[in-house]
C-alpha cells in the first residue's frame, strides 16, 4: 500500500492510519513528495514543481516494488493517486477527500474563492508557497481538537505554487498537467468525502467518484471534515477501507489462486 499525502504535508500525515493496516498484514510506505522532506525552508525548485513531478517520482517507486500497489491518496495526493492509476499502476485506488483532476467544476463558492485567493500572493505559481495557520485551522484541520491544531500545523512544510496552479487553475493550465484519463482507470474505486469538508467538499468528490462510473463506490461520512487522516473517528475511515479492500481484491484474489 502506498499513501499518498497531500499539499502542505508530508509521509507523516498517515502515522494514525499506518499502524491500523500494518496490522492487518500490510505493507503500508508514505513517502514524501518531491522537496517536502526539508522542512521550512525548501529550495526554490519546489516553486515550479508540477503535479506531473510528483507523479513521475511515485512511478518510479511503484515500478521498484514486486506487485501494483494499492493507492490511498489524501487530498491533493488524492488527485496525484488517480494519475497514477490512469497510468495502470494501481491494484486499487481510495481516495480520500481527493482534489478533483483537470475538467471537475467546483460546486461551492468557497472552492472559488479559494483559488482566487491565491493571487493575493502574486506570482504564485513560481514560488513555494508558505502554510498559513487560520487558513489549516479553520478549513483542514477544524474537526481536530483545538490544542492539536498547532501541533500538526507545525509539521506543515511549503508547497508548490505551480502545483497548487494546476489543481486549483486547471482551466488556465495549457499542459493539462491535473488531466486524467478516467477510462484508462481499470482498477475498482473507493472515494470518501466528509460531510462538512469545505476544502474538497462532497459535491465535488461526488463528480470525481461519477467519472469512473461502476468501478467506484463513493460514500459521504458524517460529520467529518476533511483530515479523514486523522481527526476523531479515524479509525471508522480505517475500517471502512479494510472492509472495501477484503471485499474489491477478493474476486481478483480467488481468480489468482
Amino acid at each position: 500500500m502506498v499513501m499518498i499525502h497531500g499539499a502542505f504535508c508530508g509521509g507523516w500525515a498517515f502515522d494514525a492510519l499506518r499502524p491500523i493496516f500494518a496490522q492487518r498484514g500490510y505493507r503500508a510506505i508514505a513517502p514524501n513528495l518531491r522537496h517536502h522532506d526539508r522542512g521550512a525552508y525548501p529550495p526554490e525548485a519546489l516553486g515550479t514543481t508540477s503535479v506531473l513531478d510528483y507523479a513521475d517520482d511515485l512511478e518510479k517507486l511503484i515500478l521498484a516494488l514486486d506487485e501494483p500497489p494499492i493507492l490511498v491518496g489524501h487530498s491533493m495526493g488524492g488527485l496525484i493517486a488517480q494519475m497514477l492509476a490512469a497510468r495502470g499502476l494501481a491494484r486499487a485506488l481510495v481516495l480520500l477527500a481527493p482534489s478533483a483532476p483537470w475538467g471537475v467544476l467546483p460546486s461551492t463558492p468557497f472552492e472559488v474563492a479559494s483559488a482566487q485567493a491565491l493571487f493575493l500572493a502574486g506570482d504564485f505559481w513560481s514560488m513555494p508557497l508558505r502554510p498559513s495557520y487560520w487558513i489549516a485551522a479553520a478549513n483542514a484541520l477544524d474537526r481536530m481538537p483545538e490544542p492539536a491544531h498547532r501541533e500538526i500545523f507545525a509539521r506543515f512544510v511549503p508547497e508548490s505554487g505551480l502545483a497548487c496552479f494546476e489543481v486549483m487553475h486547471w482551466p488556465l493550465d495549457a499542459r493539462r498537467a491535473s488531466f486524467v484519463h478516467a477510462r484508462d482507470v481499470a482498477c475498482p474505486v473507493l472515494v470518501l468525502a466528509g460531510s462538512r469538508d469545505r476544502v474538497n467538499p462532497p459535491a465535488t468528490v461526488r463528480c470525481v467518484a461519477k467519472r469512473y462510473g461502476g468501478r467506484a463506490q463513493f460514500e459521504i461520512l458524517e460529520g467529518r471534515g476533511h483530515w479523514l487522516i486523522g481527526e476523531p473517528g479515524y479509525e471508522v475511515v480505517a475500517q471502512r477501507m479494510v472492509r472495501w479492500l477484503d471485499d474489491a481484491l477478493a474476486p481478483a484474489s480467488i481468480a489468482a489462486d
